[in-house]
């Protein structure tokens, strides 16, 4: 045989052909060995499991002493098989399941009409048809299946099972809604995997949703790309629309008014090192949208506004070292209930927070023996704004309102987030601080003592306030049966019309 499309050595010779039927011919003979060696497993597997029931039979307990029978049985052929135990028990209850609930998928599968992923196929969707109609089942299972591969055939099996249970598709797909929830499977890596149980209208929906999505994103960067390299040499107007169309997904101002895209507006930033894959992309969108996005259905929500859930955000509790929180060393840190997190992922997240603990614990045994917050709380801010009124650096009077809070000694160092440890400084002197030789301590009271770079001493005492309230010693009551008349003008405080009775007069 020859050929003379330069393929004839590929297509083989009159003798291969011959050798591959030969081939062909073994192949169904080894095929027919091990059928009839699944379906001998099979058997002993189910008359494994008759011994365990007949084992049973005369005990005052009988679920336990078949249990019991059952593990015994199969701890012994698992020695056979070479697996483990419980492996066989549960091969022992499918085998015995098989061969007593489906007789006519078992003669189908005897002779040949049949495999053995027809015979899976047919037990797993089978468990879904009522004992009475499940020979018929069978029946229409095993003409469906003649002739096409088991994977192929899933899907119209589980069609006729639906058709054949005596409760509705819709009924069935209620109850099972009402178990809809969302869980999280801690993986390895500082990974997990987080797995929501949905009606499959709404899992189809999202896929597609989040594949269109990261396509989109994926063709933009094609065209950002493209446009890099023809504006690199000597692109044309053209290329620079490309590119304010990629950058449109990712930043919408460069739209107009009427939402088209300005070509002048080409800023491909957005793509610059993303090589992500479409299942990377794809997970980044799904956690953009379930991170930051509004809810479409808000029962919060009123006709005047939008409800609650969008304003909420995630929290999530870390524990991270400070020698990690420094960058002195990369260690994982801890996600309360999860799994390790990566170092740069823990300092975003300090970065990030509106508020962090810091915690002192045991060298040894790690306990924590301290706590307190790195931030301090909205009653904190203010008192301090309250007693400080401006920063507290000698002669400035920036209001206290437009200060930053600054630890007198840093909390890197102990210090902690305290009152007696926290005054208000304004942006510049904040910096004073931090980055030149002023130092400052704090005495009882809140009061300040800076020291300037040549030795110079400041005190800066808080200031007084306008109004302070004292206790007065309650009168005697012997004093009032003293007293010739209760009647009269009321007393003037001592410090004038303005002040509230009991009051000071201000400093």
């Amino acid at each position: 045989m020859h050929s003379n499309d330069g393929l004839g050595s590929g297509m083989g010779s009159d003798g291969d052909v011959d050798v591959l039927a030969a081939l062909v011919a073994d192949a169904e003979g080894a095929a027919d060995v091990v059928r009839a060696g699944q379906i001998r497993e099979v058997r002993v597997l189910a008359a494994a499991g008759v011994l365990a029931e007949k084992q049973a039979a005369g005990a005052s307990e009988k679920v336990k002493a078949r249990e019991m029978a059952l593990r015994g049985i199969a701890a012994e052929l698992a020695g056979v098989f070479v697996t483990t135990d419980r492996t066989l028990q549960r091969r022992i209850d499918e085998a015995r399941d098989l061969v007593e609930n489906y007789p006519v998928t078992m003669a189908a599968w005897e002779a040949g009409r049949i495999v053995r992923g027809h015979v899976r196929v047919i037990q797993e969707v089978g468990c879904l048809v009522p004992v009475a109609d499940r020979a018929e089942f069978e029946r229409v299972a095993v003409e469906r299946c003649e002739g096409e591969r088991p994977n192929r055939v899933l899907e119209a099996l589980r069609m006729i099972a639906e058709r054949m249970h005596p409760r509705t598709f819709t009924e069935r797909h209620e109850e099972a809604a009402a178990g809809r929830c969302v869980r999280v499977q801690p993986s390895s890596d500082g990974m997990s995997d987080l797995i929501a149980t949905l009606p499959t209208v709404i899992a189809d929906g999202i896929v597609d949703r989040l594949t269109r999505q990261a396509r989109e994103i994926i063709n933009a960067r094609a065209q950002a790309d493209a446009a890099s390299a023809g504006a690199g040499a000597g692109g044309d107007a053209a290329a620079s629309t490309d590119a304010g169309r990629a950058d449109a997904l990712f930043n919408p101002d460069a739209a107009g008014a009427d939402g088209m895209v300005d070509p002048t507006h080409g800023d491909v930033s957005s793509f610059v090192d993303d090589a992500r894959t479409i299942d990377q992309v794809r997970a980044d969108v799904f956690s953009d949208l379930l991170l930051a996005g509004t809810p479409t259905l808000d029962p919060t929500a009123t006709g005047d506004g939008n409800g609650t859930l969008g304003a909420i955000r995630a929290h999530v509790q870390v524990a991270v070292s400070a020698l990690t929180l420094m960058g002195q060393d990369d260690g994982p840190a801890d996600l309360a209930g999860r799994s390790p997190i990566d170092a740069a992922t823990a300092r975003e997240l300090a970065g990030n927070a509106t508020s962090w603990d810091r915690l002192l614990t045991h060298p040894v045994t790690g306990t924590v023996l301290e706590c307190d917050s790195y931030r301090p709380t909205s009653a904190m801010i203010r008192l301090l704004r309250a007693r400080d009124r401006h920063c507290r650096f000698p002669g400035c009077r920036q209001p206290a309102i437009r200060c930053e809070l600054d630890h007198t000694i840093a909390a890197s160092d102990g210090g902690v987030t305290h009152v007696c440890n926290l005054a208000n400084l304004c942006k510049r002197h904040h910096d004073v601080k931090h980055h030149t030789r002023w130092q400052v301590r704090q005495l009882p009271g809140g009061r300040l003592v800076w020291t300037s770079p040549t030795g110079r001493i400041y005190r800066e005492d808080a200031p007084p306030p306008l109004v302070v309230f004292t206790l007065t010693v309650p009168p005697d009551p012997a004093d009032d049966e003293k007293s010739p008349s209760r009647s009269g003008p009321p007393s003037r405080s001592p410090g004038g019309p303005g002040t509230p009775p009991g009051a000071a007069p201000p400093f």
